[in-house]
């Protein structure tokens, strides 16, 4: 069992580099540099570059989340029950491992279906034709989505991170439990129903800058790091 585990350590690390990598490249340096540069290198970079990069992306958030997944299912197995939320490792690992199930659903569900619309339009563009009226609002939403996973980057890091490095995190005594989960999942439910139906781009917002996301995700994760300390501690 604990070779099962390293080798699925590995791959959840390997795979999981590979896809927040990615996706900080997305936010911090081809974003950036599609807003700078002219509309036929945009189109260019749309059909060529993108596609590859997405290919990554995607599928190492595939195997990232597998991994995980199966890691989860066995240490759950062999703590026992209930009492594997109420320990420093489940109740951390669940929090990260949550965040991290949502930045996976955004990527196959909302960002690629999203991108695959942007990726069509540019093609017609490049053949003659004109660009595909959705693609405008696809685009938008594919942007908000991937902003939003950056935020949710910065606290799934911290807390996967923390299961096995802060073991003073959680006390598993603590009877707040119930509140701290309940809290949780509103902030986390609030933010996600954002990148689905929120706008981006008519008026200035957090997320439409890099440094926003950033600083979102950091005053997310001190949201949670306080509310752990509080009722968990």
């Amino acid at each position: 069992m604990e070779v099962t585990l390293f080798f699925l350590r590995w791959i959840h690390f390997l795979a999981g580099i590979t896809w927040i990598g990615i996706l900080y490249y997305f936010n911090f340096v081809q974003t950036p540099f599609f807003a700078e540069t002219e509309a036929a290198v945009r189109t260019g970079a749309i059909q060529k570059l993108v596609p590859r990069a997405l290919w990554w992306f995607r599928w190492g958030a595939m195997f990232t989340f597998l991994a995980g997944i199966l890691m989860y299912l066995i240490e759950l197995h062999r703590t026992g029950g209930a009492v594997f939320f109420t320990q420093q490792y489940g109740a951390a690992i669940t929090l990260g491992g949550l965040i991290g199930t949502m930045m996976f659903l955004n990527v196959w569900m909302v960002i690629w279906p999203n991108q695959q619309t942007v990726i069509a339009s540019a093609n017609q563009v490049a053949g003659g034709g004109q660009a595909l009226p959705a693609a405008a609002g696809a685009a938008r939403r594919a942007a908000l989505t991937s902003r939003t996973n950056v935020v949710f980057s910065i606290p799934m890091l911290f807390f996967m991170g923390a299961a096995r490095h802060y073991p003073s995190l959680v006390n598993p005594s603590s009877g707040g439990h119930g509140i701290f989960w309940l809290l949780c999942l509103i902030i986390l439910a609030a933010l996600e129903y954002n990148a689905l139906v929120g706008t981006q781009g008519a008026t200035k917002k957090p997320l439409d800058s890099v440094s926003g996301a950033l600083w979102a995700g950091f005053i997310l994760t001190g949201v949670f790091y306080f509310l752990t300390l509080v009722l968990l501690g």
